[in-house]
């Protein structure tokens, strides 16, 4: 088992606060892999919401956004208002996915 030292900015209320959370825990492991877990379902969350935004972009356009991302960043779509909303969803989307990946 290892140990890590973790030296955090916070203000005394959120410091009281966090002080009060961990002891609650006897299992620090258990602490820190609560907080892994919930991250990693946060993540989840956001991952399944922006699929389904980029969905409606993929219907509308009829393509997936894998392709309409290699065609907007080789600027062949052009920066029309949808085409950029949909680039950001995608790398948000991409992001997510990246950090899931880090977690599990």
């Amino acid at each position: 088992m290892s140990t890590l030292a973790i030296e955090l900015q916070l203000s005394p209320q959120t410091e009281k606060r966090l002080r009060s959370i961990l002891a609650q825990y006897q299992d620090q492991e258990a602490f820190a892999q609560n907080i892994i877990a919930y991250q990693i379902s946060e993540l989840k969350r956001a991952i399944l919401n922006l699929r389904l935004n980029l969905r409606e972009f993929e219907e509308k356009y009829g393509m997936t956004s894998e392709e309409f991302y290699r065609e907007f960043q080789s600027g062949h779509l052009g920066d029309a208002e949808d085409f950029i909303i949909w680039a950001g969803l995608y790398e948000m989307y991409e992001e997510n996915r990246s950090k899931l990946e880090e977690l599990q």
